[in-house]
């Protein structure tokens, strides 16, 4: 029988054939033989206790400017149509990506929702970490401004940097000497009532920012992500570049500590970020990553995951038969 697949994602047409995680898996799955279809969060409706989405068939190839091949937009009702919902689209992690999880959370006991969209609901990159404190940065989250300048004065250098952002994208290191701090909190705290995060600088991160794939909670490799000379963001989108790397014995702990957890909230794919043997974030939206670690060093993380989920969807076919 064949498989289908429906992929929650930002437009195929846009994707980066070298780079994008959401491509390669969908080149994976259609390598297999499944059947794929596409669609935004825009495309969902609720409607009489049936979650909808009006999708496009797609095939992908590895062809510049032209990465999908569309057939006749469809709807399908994605407790019944499909096999496989992925839960693909880049944040900003908003009320807009929180309500696609709510929708999604009512078909999740029919059709297999990855990454599971209650565990992402309740898994923010930044927030999760926050169960670990011990294998963190120190660590501050608040709008207090009191408690910002006492963190200040205990780490003297210190990251600023947007609680539910993504890609790298509003971080700043502030450092001892610097007098921007007054002016970035208020432009932080005039944009969102949210808090900022707050971190001590760790000067590792001129070595490289780790990036750890693990698949349902088991790490399979890890690259190395290294920022350009005099920046603090290492992220592939702005700049960063990706080298080979291995676990160390205290990445290798981390991912001890925090695996069980993943696999009991659901979050199949992930992608974790080490500096120096400490855990900044565990990506859950739209972990990237997965082609560089390919070409890297050989792993094949998008054929480890299908794997992990022809598993499931065979253990959900025996349940349902028992």
């Amino acid at each position: 029988m064949t498989r289908r697949i429906a992929i929650q994602m930002d437009p195929l047409e846009r994707v980066n054939i070298d780079s994008d995680t959401s491509f390669a898996l969908a080149e994976t799955a259609q390598a297999r033989g499944y059947e794929l279809f596409v669609y935004g969060t825009g495309d969902l409706a609720w409607t009489e206790g049936r979650v909808t989405a009006r999708v496009r068939p797609a095939r992908v190839q590895r062809v510049r400017g032209t990465p999908g091949l569309f057939g006749d937009a469809v709807t399908l009702d994605l407790a019944k149509d499909v096999d496989v919902i992925l839960m693909r689209q880049d944040p900003p992690f908003d009320m807009g990506y929180v309500t696609a999880c709510h929708l999604l959370e009512v078909v999740s006991g029919e059709t297999l929702v990855l990454n599971d969209p209650a565990g992402v609901r309740s898994s923010p990159e930044k927030i999760f970490p926050l169960m670990f404190p011990d294998i963190m940065p120190p660590t501050l989250v608040t709008r207090h401004r009191a408690a910002i300048d006492a963190f200040r004065d205990t780490h003297h250098d210190i990251i600023v940097k947007p609680l539910y952002g993504h890609g790298g994208a509003g971080v700043f290191r502030i450092a001892p000497d610097d007098s921007n701090l007054d002016s970035l909190l208020e432009l932080f705290f005039s944009r969102s009532g949210e808090p900022v995060m707050v971190q001590a600088f760790l000067p590792a991160v001129s070595d490289g920012d780790k990036r750890i794939v693990l698949i349902d909670g088991e790490p399979v490799g890890a690259i190395n992500r290294k920022p350009k000379a005099g920046q603090v963001r290492s992220n592939l989108v702005v700049g960063g570049t990706a080298e080979a790397t291995e676990l160390s014995a205290a990445d290798a702990h981390i991912c001890a500590r925090i695996g069980p957890e993943l696999k009991r909230r659901g979050l199949v794919l992930t992608g974790i970020d080490v500096i120096g043997g400490r855990l900044t974030e565990v990506n859950v939206t739209s972990p990237t990553g997965l082609q560089a670690l390919k070409r890297l060093s050989g792993i094949d993380a998008t054929a480890k995951f299908w794997d992990v989920v022809e598993r499931k969807l065979a253990a959900r076919g025996l349940e349902r038969h028992a």
